[in-house]
């Protein structure tokens, strides 16, 4: 079967699967800004165009058929397989390569190659990934870090996405409706290497990369991932009911819920999204009846339609839940349930509520029904970008047996997808990315180090292989695919956006910024709130946020801001300067490597959106968890005691990631920005001239890099 009959056997069951989709099924969470109106329309005029797309299929068949023909140089290859192990580390992988435990791993880079992939600066998996997607620098697609601001009013916002909500509504009785459609756009700018082989006849599937949301069209399919919220429009928000009131205080990353039991019966809700047709936006709910079965060590939960048994400690299946808020309209969701204890409190904890990707209540795959079809052959699946709870294990609602349980369960679902993908495609690109390598290792690098300040009162003994066990996994993965790509006509690489290393110790730039008359509070204090509440903004010359870096309070592009533009690059030179090679005095070592200027770093169009000063630390250090939410809390370094305990926003040189290949690169030091320009060469296309990556498949005469590298830092 060539790539077009693949993509017909696509597109005929998917269409037809749209069907059961009702078009009363709406979003109306306000975070994420789909109002019920809005999505009936998209579902109805994506139901309309999957008609018209199988009516004229055949038509356009020939026409993109007659368009290649000619187009394209006549290459080797008819697949590329891009496998994505998020954070999958080159020390570790060739540490337990050289111990025998990565056969498949070790057998890859014997056939092809294994090189260290230099990663983005800075190494973040949102700066990364879209450097990965569009083989350019940050300064080119525009993405810095997870969060960005409003430099008019200095509040946060997401980076990759931005969402603007109609103003207009009409009354009817009790309810709102809203007159035009809300704006949902993805800030990530260039163009994603697959969105060209698009062009160029070249069909693709894209599954859970991160930053593409909301779903761009191309001539392929993409499943969405990082920054798709839940059914709240939050980027994940756990729920923990317990019948302990102390225990029902608040949480980071969640709510934690009071229930009261009255003889084996609590009685609790399902959360969904604000009801924004009312007055009053109240947050809809489903209830939860749970009947506790103490002798049998087991709970029987009840839902409107639906009953079910859960051993104690035991996950649920996803469960849909539906919610109601008037006229008609249905919101679907889905969630996991787990009863914690019993005795002496009931405890239970919910996931996020997630878009349920059967009925989608808004878009969150391009086509529409790329996500129904993957719903109706393999079940429900994990919609949230950020699906693994990091923030329930911080939090200690759950412990590292069930986050683990967690992680390989939505990891489960990411296989069956691939695996799927790779059959289907005879000719084209599918890339995949497993997080599992990413999170687990975020939350489990405390067991390398007895020491780590994130070990106390907390287990260090039963899952110090965690991961080891992780990479073992990862290996027998890639042995199953290796499997499925074994012709000479299928380049297979697997790859990671970044390295990781430990997080110990937290550096607060902002009181780094207020100790050396940077930055300046209202009646004199040292201190600020959460997102800079103190702050006198008269007398502040730069502040920081996320986790990237600083900011100059700059004229004319701050709301606020009081430093002369033709004085800032001075400024930043100067902060720069003092901020390299910071010490941890009471540890007795170098926080930061060095500190370096943006305008040294990148010479894209979207520069001014990157933060000014981007500091490079060293190993176990990063940007404090108060520092990443504009607070300054008068200490420059405190222990991170949470279970996230590894990271990889540091020097980037520290972190790179890793490529495998089955085939020999031409040239040695590749970067993540080199992947898209490379499958481009693979499929024998031009590759543009935005973009900074060029092919890893030619040697370096060949091909002269349009890319830009500062003093001393990694290509990327």
């Amino acid at each position: 079967m060539d790539r077009s009959s693949g993509r017909l056997g696509f597109v005929l069951p998917g269409a037809l699967v749209l069907l059961a989709v009702s078009p009363a099924e709406a979003y109306i969470g306000p975070g994420a800004g789909f109002a019920f109106l809005s999505s009936f329309f998209v579902l109805f005029v994506t139901f309309l165009l999957a008609i018209v797309t199988i009516l004229i299929w055949p038509i356009r068949l020939l026409i993109r058929l007659a368009r290649r023909k000619g187009k394209l140089a006549k290459t080797d290859v008819d697949r590329v397989i891009i496998v994505g192990y998020d954070g999958l580390d080159p020390k570790l992988a060739g540490k337990w390569m050289d111990e025998g435990k990565l056969p498949n791993f070790k057998r890859l880079a014997e056939k092809g190659d294994f090189q260290p992939l230099d990663s983005s600066w800075p190494s973040m998996s949102p700066v990364a990934w879209s450097s990965f997607a569009t083989s350019s620098d940050a300064s080119r697609h525009s993405q810095y870090d997870f969060l960005s601001r409003d430099p008019k009013t200095y509040i946060p916002d997401l980076a990759s996405v931005k969402i603007v909500n109609p103003t207009r509504h009409i009354k009817l009785g009790k309810y709102r409706i809203p007159l035009g459609k809300p704006v949902v756009r993805l800030l990530q700018r260039s163009i994603p290497f697959w969105k060209i082989l698009g062009e160029n006849g070249i069909f693709s599937q894209i599954i859970r990369v991160p930053i593409t949301f909301p779903p761009q069209k191309f001539n392929g399919a993409v499943l969405s991932a990082m920054c798709v919220p839940d059914l709240a429009g939050t980027q994940g928000t756990f729920t923990f009911f317990t019948t302990d009131t102390e225990g029902a205080k608040a949480a980071t990353g969640g709510v934690r819920k009071p229930i009261e039991r009255k003889g084996n019966v609590v009685e609790a809700y399902v959360p969904g999204p604000a009801n924004s047709m009312t007055e009053g936006q109240e947050e809809l709910r489903v209830p939860v009846r749970v009947v506790i079965d103490e002798a049998n060590e087991s709970a029987t939960i009840h839902l409107p339609g639906e009953t079910f048994r859960l051993r104690l400690r035991e996950f649920s299946p996803w469960k849909r839940v539906t919610f109601k808020p008037g006229l008609g309209v249905r919101v679907n969701g889905i969630v996991r349930f787990c009863v914690l204890s019993i005795r002496p409190h009931v405890e239970l904890y919910l996931t996020p509520t997630q878009i349920d990707p059967d009925k989608p209540a808004m878009p969150i795959s391009e086509p529409l029904f790329y996500s129904v079809y993957l719903a109706k052959l393999l079940g429900p699946y994990s919609t949230l970008g950020l699906a693994e709870d990091t923030w329930a294990l911080n939090e200690r609602v759950l412990d590292e047996e069930l986050f683990l349980e967690q992680v390989w369960l939505n990891h489960e679902e990411r296989e069956k997808m691939f695996f799927n993908a790779v059959d289907q495609t005879k000719r084209g690109l599918v890339a995949c990315v497993f997080d599992c390598t990413d999170r687990i290792q975020h939350m489990f690098w405390r067991y390398f180090d007895e020491n780590h300040p994130a070990n106390r009162g907390k287990d260090t003994v039963r899952f110090k292989r965690a991961i080891e066990d992780l990479y073992v996994r990862a290996d027998e993965l890639l042995g199953r695919i290796m499997k499925t790509c074994d012709d000479p006509r299928t380049v297979l690489m697997v790859m990671s956006d970044h390295g990781f290393t430990e997080f110990s110790r937290g550096i607060n730039l902002n009181s780094w910024l207020v100790e050396n008359g940077y930055m300046a509070m209202k009646n004199g204090d040292k201190t600020c709130k959460d997102w800079f509440q103190g702050v006198d903004w008269s007398r502040t010359r730069a502040y920081s946020f996320g986790l990237t870096g600083i900011y100059i309070n700059k004229a004319g592009r701050e709301g606020k801001g009081i430093v002369d533009p033709k004085d800032a690059l001075a400024l930043k030179r100067e902060i720069a300067a003092k901020l390299s090679g910071l010490p941890d005095e009471e540890r007795g070592k170098t926080a930061v490597n060095d500190a370096i200027v943006a305008e040294d770093l990148y010479n894209g169009p979207y520069l001014d959106a990157s933060p000014d000063v981007l500091p490079a630390f060293n190993t176990g250090y990063r940007i404090s968890w108060e520092s990443a939410v504009g607070k300054a809390d008068g200490k420059v370094f405190s222990d991170n005691t949470k279970s996230w305990s590894g990271d990889h926003c540091v020097d980037p040189r520290l972190v790179p990631g890793v490529l495998f290949c089955n085939r020999r690169l031409a040239r040695k030091n590749p970067a993540i920005v080199d992947i898209g320009a490379s499958v481009l060469d693979l499929f024998g296309i031009e590759r543009p001239r935005h973009m900074t990556g060029r092919s890893f498949f030619r040697a370096a005469s060949e091909e002269s890099s349009a890319g830009f590298v500062p003093r001393g830092a990694a290509n990327g």
